[in-house]
Parts: structure tokens; C-alpha cells; sequence
């Protein structure tokens, strides 16, 4: 492993695994520091002002472009002729705007900070997009001219805030924008020395060959030693922490009218204004923790609730009102296994007069729904069995009653998957697609029928180097041991022959309501080309599969979601054919959990691991994380003070003393969803009980990896690590 200089590396100096790099142990705690500060009351986020900004278009001739990179996340203008999209050609995900026919194509937003989603107004006057700065947790929403002029901040210029893009209004005037509230910095909630405060002797400079880790403060509590949480509970043990609230507001990009505010959810772990009527009467939100998801309708006038109904996880947009207003179309699964289209009629104050489901499939859920800008052509993406299936429905008004679909149009897709569904002027439609054998591109669907590749999508031949094409996954089923169907996708590594046993690295999604699908993963790529096998199972909690499966981890389900990674690893041994001798695990964020503790409930099983992003400690982990994920977590998990029992019992760290197999653990240094520390103190209590152990922080990354830079290193670091621990070949 030979990571860049800038980043973190901690490891043992005896291993020779860090070629060039000095590698130092990490110290012991440090003393805990003065008591945290009680939460603040709950407190509405204040309306922001537009604030303008530098132009930061970039040049009109092409970047030097990366060898592989992507496109996504599609914003047509009105007549559909221009689209605004991500693209990570200069290395990170950025704005970029060209026609939908043409190779045209330039940079709005040169800026490093990565770009997170995009939405061109109706009106085609700006467009609206979403940013990470430094790669972190922190959201910034920011307009432009499609032009490239009149940059402006909308809402998250305070560190200590997050704002979230909503839909905007159907005239253009205005642009919905969530924004949590602000709350104390890291340092004033820790009351804690940080990484970056000159007195922490224990750091090298931050440009050196190598930074040290491990600054946390610890405390002792009932439950032993571990960092000390930004909030503290009975006995010193960490609790969880309570949240800022969030608030949306309708926002004039050109700040000629003051932000009208929409609603405010104190503690909510999620608020998205997803859609209002073409009058502006009524409001659609979505909000709730993540499994217990709600639609909202709300009058903006006096921002009364006329209806709710349970809807779907996955993609946050959840439907659309009809161009007069007295249908709201829902994806949702409300007394349901699988997520269908409901139709809902409203009078003329938003109270629902009926709700009839008009569009379903018995074992596929309704992954996403998109309707057509003159609200009388619905397209539907179904989830089967991982891979989408895609529709075009039209919508029929009958006086008196709910809006019904006609017969679905089946529309062949050329790639597997469908990311993201967006009109592009009358009777077209923007698609991202995805799979196995390309990286994502954006296709023009014209009249739902004829697909045509974008000139400058991503090309296939882009995706990897000559002479090694992907590997086509296989779809394989398998029965845990207590009866629960699971299943996955096996990855064989090229050139091997049919039964010829291959080191096999068992990888596991995030979530945990992630779903394993049939994409081309450049991690995955990197394994096979190393001669290593991936199977990538959905364990208990996965989405896609129905409504009983999500929730059959919730709780003490979750042992049995930890005893799904064993299962699949005997099912990759049996009809693998991976050899038994040689398994690895590895997996990011919950998947990354999953690692930890497969390691230590199956330490016979694994000879090395990758934990990417995981939690070691749960209780820890609802101490550090945002506010809204520790409520939403809340649900999946268990409580952290009524059920702090079951989440000492749930940890990774509670077993450690089982650890047996070699450990690679990578974290993003901004990562505020799932705090560096879970790492770090993992890293450290295997070391401390000899067992191999090194951890890799990534430089200006959060919870997701974005910069090419940097998913190289990651993607290098994993490899060379496996290869290592798995020899020999």
C-alpha cells in the first residue's frame, strides 16, 4: 500500500506496508477534557440571504479528462434542449451544462467542492445545485446563470449548518431549500482538544509524509473505557443527542422577496419539500427516519397538515401534484411488501377525498417515479431483482374522482439500471443509466420509446483499460439458516477455469437499506484484476426485496444479520467456488460495520478485512453522529438510552477481544456521519492485543469518497492489502 503523503496513515513500523511514508503508532488517550455543554433548546434555522459569489465557470474548451469517469444526475432546461449534469471528467463531481445533441459541453462550477444534485428551473433562468465543501457532511445549496454567471449562495454558508435543495416552484420564482438549524461547533460541543489546535503535540505538520491519529478524549463509564461522546448520559456513558430541527423555506434566487417559510420540524432527521402546486397552495414534504418514511401535504398559507401516508425509502423524490392540483401522485409502499404508484384526490384545501394504488407489481418495487412537465405522462422504473424495468404510462382525469394510468409502455433499456428519471421538454426524458459493463451516462428517451447516448456520457471504452473488459456479475440465491431467502451477485475473477477454488473477498453495502446491484464498481474492478473472487450479498435490512425484509434486522435482528455474513460465506465457498481458506470481508459505512463485527463473531471464518467508513461502537457512534441521523438511526438500531443493553451487545468493540484477523480500516477525515473515531478506536484495541491493524484517513473526503484522487488511493490501498493477506494465488 503506498498511499499520497497527505493523508493520514497509521500503522505498525515493522510491516514495510507504507513504502515512503514514515507510519507511527498511535498514542495513548488523551485526559478527558471539561463536560460537554447540555443541548440547546431546539431552535427554527434562520431564513438565508442570497449571498453572491466569484464566477467560477470553467473553460468552454474540454478539461483534460479523466481515462474513466461519469456522468449523472441530469437537469434539462424548459424546451429540453440543454441539460445541466455531474460530471467527474476533472476529477471530482462537478456542474457541467451542454446540449442534449452536441459535444459542447463546459464546466459552470470549477470550484473543488463536490457537487451533489442539480435541478435547472422551470423557467430556465438558474440552476440550482447542491455542493459538500472539503467533501464533508455539510451541505451548501448554490444557484447560477446557465450561463456560468451570477453565482450565489442560497443557504449553508455557516459551517455549523447544513442546507438540503428542494423542487422549485413550477413558475421559477423560487426554489425550496431545508436548512438545519445551527449548533455549537465540534470544539465548543466536544469541549475537547481537535486535530487542527496547535496545543495537540501529538500531531505531525499537516503536510507531512504522515499525520498521526488518535487525539480523541476518552472517559470511563459503565460501560468502559471509550471516546467521550458530545453528549452524556447517566453514569458518563454516551447518549443521544438532540438535534437542531430543520426548516424550509421558498428562497427568490434573485433576493427580491423574502423567504416564505414552509414548515419546521423540531429534531426531524429528514425534511424535503419535493413538490407544490402549479398555484402554490399546497406543499408536498417528505420527512421521517430512514424505514419510517411519511408524505406530507401542508398548506403553505397557514402551513396546516391536510394529509399524510407512510411512502417508501430510497429515492427522497416521492411524487407530484397534477397540473390542477387534485391528484398527488406517491411511490410508496403503505400497507404494502413492495412500493407502488398511489394516486391520491384532494379538494381544493388538500384533504385527501380518496387514495387508490394504479399502478403495482406483485414482487418489484417502484424504485422511481417521475412525471412529464405537463403532468399527464408518468414513468415508472421498477426494481427487479436489482436490475429496473421501465414503463410510460399515461394519467387519465375522470370528474369526481381519483386520476387513473392507462396500459403501460415498456420502454428496453441498454444498461441495467436506472439511477435517475427527469422530463427534457415535451415528450422526452432525461435517464441516468448504469451497469455492469459501463460507468454511469446520461441517455435522451425521445417520446418514451427511442433511446439515444448523450455525446458526451461517459463511453464504454472509457471504463477500463484495454484488454481487461468487466466482469459480467451472476445473480445467486442462497437460504440462511434460519429459512429467510437471501441473495447476491458473484464476480468471477477473469481466466480463472469454472471449479478452481479463488481467494473470494465477500463485500457488503451500506444502509443497511442499500441494495446490491449489477453497476460497474471500480473497487470491484480493482479486486478481479487481481485474481480475486467478490461476491456482493444482500444480508437481512437490504432494500428491493419487500417491506418484511427491510425490517427483519431491526433489533435484536440484527444477530441475524451478522450470521447472513457467514451464511454467504459458506454459499461463496459451495457454489462459488471460493476457497475457504482464503476469505476476506469488506464493506463501507453500515457494511463497513458489518466488517468489524464479522471479524470478531467469525473469527474463524475471514482471514483479513476492509472496513470502510463503519461504526465500531454503536453507542459511540449515536454520540458523534449529526443529529439527524441519530434519530433516524434510533429506529434501525435501538434507542442509545433505553436500549443501550442490546447496542453494547450489537458493537464490534464489545467482542474485540475475538479479533484474530488482520485489519485495514479507511475513513474520510470530514466524515461527520459516521465519525473518524470509529475507526480509529478499533485500529487501536487491535493493536494493543497484537493483532495487525492499520487505518488510512483520506484527505478532504467525507462519507462518501468523491475525488478521483482519492478513490484510486482507496481503491490501490484495498487491493494491495487483500493481496497481500490472501496469497498465496
Amino acid at each position: 500500500m503506498a498511499p499520497e503523503a497527505r493523508h493520514h496513515v497509521t500503522g505498525e513500523p515493522t510491516t514495510g506496508t507504507v513504502p515512503g511514508a514514515s507510519v507511527t503508532r498511535i498514542p495513548p488517550p488523551l485526559p478527558p477534557g471539561p463536560a460537554p455543554p447540555e443541548p440547546r433548546e431546539t431552535s427554527r434555522a434562520a431564513a438565508p440571504a442570497p449571498v453572491p459569489l466569484p464566477e467560477a465557470e470553467g473553460p468552454r474548451d474540454a478539461v483534460t479528462r479523466l481515462r474513466a469517469h461519469g456522468c449523472w444526475y441530469p437537469s434539462a432546461d424548459p424546451d429540453g434542449t440543454q441539460v445541466a449534469f455531474i460530471c467527474d471528467r476533472g476529477g471530482v463531481p462537478q456542474l457541467w451544462v451542454g446540449p442534449v445533441d452536441g459535444e459542447g459541453v463546459r464546466r459552470l462550477d470549477s470550484s473543488p467542492d463536490p457537487v451533489k444534485e442539480v435541478a435547472w428551473s422551470p423557467d430556465g433562468r438558474w440552476i440550482a445545485y447542491t455542493t459538500a465543501p472539503g467533501g464533508g457532511e455539510h451541505f451548501r445549496v448554490l444557484c447560477v446563470r446557465p450561463d456560468g454567471t451570477g453565482r450565489r449562495l442560497l443557504a449553508g454558508a455557516d459551517p455549523d449548518t447544513s442546507a438540503y435543495l428542494g423542487c422549485w416552484a413550477h413558475d421559477g420564482s423560487a426554489v425550496a431549500v431545508t436548512l438545519s438549524a445551527p449548533v455549537a461547533s465540534r470544539a465548543q460541543r466536544d469541549g475537547r482538544r481537535q486535530p487542527s489546535d496547535p496545543a495537540s503535540a501529538h500531531w505531525t505538520a499537516r503536510d507531512g509524509r504522515a499525520t498521526l491519529l488518535g487525539t480523541a478524549a476518552y472517559a470511563v463509564g459503565p460501560g468502559g473505557l471509550g471516546p467521550t461522546a458530545r453528549a452524556v448520559g447517566p453514569g458518563g456513558t454516551p447518549a443521544a443527542r438532540t438535534g437542531a430541527g430543520l426548516s424550509a423555506y421558498l428562497i427568490d434566487p434573485d433576493g427580491l422577496a423574502s423567504p416564505v417559510l414552509l414548515a419546521t420540524e423540531p429534531d426531524a432527521p429528514t425534511l424535503r419539500v419535493c413538490d407544490l402546486t402549479a398555484d402554490g397552495r399546497l406543499a408536498l414534504l417528505r420527512r421521517g427516519p430512514r424505514g419510517r418514511r411519511e408524505a406530507v401535504v401542508r398548506r403553505v398559507v397557514d402551513t396546516a397538515t391536510t394529509f399524510t401516508l407512510p411512502v417508501a425509502d430510497a429515492d427522497p423524490w416521492i411524487g407530484r401534484f397534477s397540473p390542477d392540483g387534485r391528484t398527488l401522485w406517491l411511490r410508496s409502499d403503505a400497507g404494502r411488501e413492495y412500493a407502488a404508484l398511489f394516486a391520491v384526490a384532494l379538494d381544493a384545501d388538500g384533504t385527501a377525498l380518496g387514495t387508490t394504488v394504479v399502478a403495482e407489481r406483485a414482487d418489484s418495487d417502484l424504485d422511481l417515479l417521475a412525471m412529464a412537465h405537463d403532468g399527464r405522462t408518468a414513468v415508472l422504473a421498477w426494481n427487479v431483482r436489482g436490475a429496473s424495468e421501465l414503463d410510460v404510462v399515461e394519467t387519465c382525469a375522470r370528474p369526481g374522482a381519483v386520476d387513473t394510468t392507462g396500459p403501460p409502455r415498456p420502454v428496453p433499456l441498454p444498461h441495467e439500471v436506472v439511477t435517475r428519471i427527469t422530463p427534457a421538454g415535451a415528450g422526452r426524458l432525461l435517464l441516468a443509466l448504469s451497469g455492469s459493463q459501463r460507468r454511469p451516462g446520461v441517455w435522451w428517451a425521445h417520446e418514451g420509446v427511442s433511446l439515444l447516448r448523450t455525446p458526451w456520457s461517459a463511453r464504454d471504452e472509457d471504463t477500463v483499460p484495454p484488454g481487461r473488459p468487466p466482469v459480467r456479475p451472476v445473480l445467486t440465491r442462497l437460504t440462511a439458516r434460519d429459512g429467510l431467502p437471501l441473495g447476491g451477485w458473484y464476480y468471477r475473477a477473469p481466466g480463472r477455469a469454472p471449479y478452481e477454488p479463488a481467494p473470494c473477498v465477500v463485500h457488503l453495502h451500506g444502509g443497511p437499506e442499500d441494495q446490491e446491484r449489477p453497476v460497474f464498481d471500480p473497487l470491484y474492478h480493482e479486486l478481479l484484476g487481481r485474481g480475486l473472487d467478490v461476491f456482493a450479498p444482500d444480508v437481512r435490512g437490504s432494500g428491493g426485496h419487500g417491506r418484511s425484509f427491510v425490517d427483519a434486522d431491526l433489533g435484536t435482528g440484527r444477530f441475524a444479520a451478522l450470521d447472513d455474513v457467514a451464511d454467504c460465506a459458506a454459499h461463496a465457498v459451495t457454489a462459488g467456488p471460493a476457497d475457504p481458506t482464503r476469505l476476506a470481508v469488506m464493506g463501507r459505512s453500515y457494511g463497513g460495520y458489518l466488517t468489524f463485527a464479522s471479524l470478531v463473531w467469525h473469527p474463524e471464518l475471514f482471514r483479513t478485512g476492509v472496513a470502510v467508513c463503519g461504526m465500531s461502537d454503536l453507542l459511540t457512534f449515536f454520540a458523534g453522529t449529526e443529529p439527524w441521523i441519530a434519530e433516524s438511526a434510533a429506529h434501525k438500531y435501538g434507542h442509545p438510552e433505553r436500549d443501550r443493553e442490546l447496542l453494547h451487545s450489537l458493537s464490534p468493540m464489545s467482542r474485540i477481544d475475538a479479533l484474530r484477523a488482520p485489519l485495514l480500516a479507511v475513513h474520510g477525515e470530514h466524515d461527520t456521519n459516521v465519525p473518524p473515531g470509529e475507526s480509529e478506536q478499533f485500529v487501536r484495541a487491535a493493536r494493543e492485543r497484537g493483532v495487525p491493524a492499520e487505518l488510512l484517513v483520506l484527505r478532504d473526503e467525507g462519507h462518501d469518497f468523491l475525488r478521483a484522487d482519492n478513490r484510486r488511493l482507496f481503491r490501490r490501498a484495498a487491493g494491495d492489502w487483500m493481496e497481500r493477506h490472501l496469497r498465496p494465488f
